[in-house]
């Protein structure tokens, strides 16, 4: 019995391995494989460097300055869900926090990425976003320090204003530390 079962699986292997005639695999390479363009793709580099520059006036608590990047109807978001709507009402908040809440702002180990969405896989703007990552080292006015991770999203209208900023961060050990007294 059990040479008839090794000899079944050498047959079937035997088979299984044999060139069919006119079946053939032809190697693809990327970006020859489709004539539509990809869903995400690359941005310019300077998208970057106006990223930097912006950040630079933030971190330096030049909020006017940082502000000269947005378009005058932005919309500001956090991922829990709070947001600012228009320039104004971003400048006012940040300035406030800024004189009020933050006493330095470091940034470090930052990582940026351009990309261009031309087709939207959700709920994200067609156009143009920098992605942003960096470590920051928040100091405030009470004298509590706090080290974490943020991300950022930019997306940059025709006029190379951004329009839509979203913020990832956990605000919970933020408000933790702010609200500890001097």
């Amino acid at each position: 019995m059990k040479k008839v079962l090794l000899a079944s699986c050498c047959l079937i292997m035997l088979a299984a391995c044999k060139d069919e005639p006119g079946k053939t695999t032809q190697a693809v390479v990327a970006g020859e494989s489709t004539k539509s363009p990809s869903p995400v793709s690359f941005a310019d580099q300077r998208y970057v460097d106006m990223g930097k520059k912006a950040w630079a006036m933030f971190t330096a608590g030049d909020i006017d300055g940082w502000a000269n990047s947005f378009a005058e109807n932005i919309k500001f978001r956090w991922s829990a869900g709070d947001s600012l709507s228009g320039k104004a009402e971003v400048v006012k908040y940040w300035k406030d926090r800024r004189a009020n809440v933050v006493q330095s702002v470091e940034a470090s180990n930052d990582i940026w990425l351009p990309l261009t969405v031309n087709e939207p896989q959700s709920v994200e703007s067609k156009g143009t976003w920098l992605l942003n990552w960096h470590q920051v080292k928040a100091t405030y006015k009470n004298n509590e320090s706090l080290t974490f991770w943020v991300h950022i999203d930019m997306h940059f209208n025709s006029e190379d204003k951004i329009d839509e900023m979203i913020q990832y961060i956990d605000r919970a050990p933020i408000n933790a530390a702010i609200a500890k007294k001097k």
